[in-house]
């Protein structure tokens, strides 16, 4: 939107916005095969811009949604690279469709972008949400272990650690496969957990410049609500960055500095965007939404962190999960997605309870 170029980020995030130099990735990206799943969204779509500008030789754009591969594709058209920019229609959750891809173009490194993130609108499907987010991203894994891809590299978020949403949850189931599939193939399987990304679709910026525009209220779900706010170029930024490290297993987190209350940044916004209206724009408490938290974490207590070669890196170790008969369980969770959707909610936490060590 607009507005939000009228904003200094460091005033609504608390900090300096952090951009890693592409030449700290090397020759990572040089002369590859690289495919992105969900590469029509915000993340993934951005992930494409910046692929085509590190000569990556042939990029495949994967997405269910044709208007936004459509989109994006048309854009890359018109930059100046050697690229060859390719569109793939196809859903992570059908894997003969996914073995037929990547047995076409063999691709270097994948990037699972492709997933359901709502949290509200999951805690009313969460049948929906392990299709999506852990049968897709089993079938992804499954197909860069058969095809021996080098670089596999989930999207994860900080709603996975201790999750109170369904969203989370199979984010979290997510990491347990990237854990899981990083024991027994030679792909290196990393994950990267986001905060809440500024401009994405769907998060709470864009929502409240509009609220705001319409005039108000500006709808703030508790007054102590708080959540860790990166920018998609920060995303993107440790997205690559990350495919230059070769330990297989590790999740990896951006110091996001101290999480930002919601409250005050929609005051902060309101004065920035309307400071010399008449009418005064009221900011209304709504109470948390189902699956919502006050504040997220960015790590488990019995995760190690690990210093990267890049200070604005931690790696977390793997010692959260417990692996024992973790794959089988995950399958019978998606099997219960399509033949008894109303147990789903239930099975999900009861997996991640007695897998986790928190």
């Amino acid at each position: 939107m607009d507005a939000i170029n009228n904003v200094i980020i460091e005033d609504l995030i608390g900090r300096k916005e952090f951009v890693f130099n592409p030449l700290g990735y090397g020759d990572t990206f040089l002369n590859t095969t690289v495919l992105v799943t969900g590469g029509g969204g915000s993340i993934g779509s951005e992930l494409c811009r910046q692929l085509v500008k590190l000569s990556v030789k042939k990029l495949i754009i994967l997405d269910f949604y044709e208007n936004n591969a459509y989109d994006i594709q048309q854009e890359l058209k018109y930059l100046d690279t050697n690229t060859d920019v390719l569109v793939e229609i196809a859903n992570v959750r059908e894997y003969d469709k996914l073995d037929l891809i990547f047995n076409k173009y063999k691709p270097d490194i994948v990037f699972n972008a492709a997933a359901h993130k709502h949290v509200p609108l999951m805690e009313d499907a969460p049948d929906e949400a392990v299709k999506n987010n852990v049968l897709g991203t089993l079938n992804v894994i499954k197909a860069c272990d058969k095809y021996n891809v080098k670089i596999f590299l989930q999207i994860s978020t900080d709603k996975a650690v201790n999750p109170s949403s369904v969203m989370g949850a199979t984010k979290l189931v997510g990491e347990f496969l990237v854990k899981h599939y990083a024991n027994i193939s030679k792909t290196i399987f990393t994950a990267v957990r986001f905060g809440n990304v500024i401009n994405s679709n769907g998060s709470v910026i864009p929502l409240f410049i509009k609220q705001i525009k319409n005039g108000g209220p500006v709808t703030v779900t508790d007054k102590n609500i708080e959540r860790f706010f990166m920018t998609i170029p920060e995303a993107v930024s440790l997205i690559l960055k990350t495919c230059t490290f070769t330990d297989t297993g590790k999740i990896y987190v951006l110091d996001m500095g101290k999480p930002v209350n919601i409250y005050n940044l929609a005051l902060k916004l309101i004065d920035i965007i309307s400071p010399n209206t008449d009418k005064t724009i009221e900011v209304e408490i709504i109470g948390l939404r189902p699956g919502e938290k006050l504040s997220e974490e960015v790590y488990y207590k019995s995760e190690d962190l690990l210093k990267t070669d890049d200070g604005k890196i931690l790696a977390l170790s793997g010692k959260n999960i417990i692996d024992t008969d973790i794959y089988n369980k995950v399958l019978s969770l998606i099997d219960l997605s399509f033949t008894k959707p109303t147990l789903v909610k239930e099975e999900l936490f009861n997996l991640i309870n007695n897998f986790l060590v928190v």
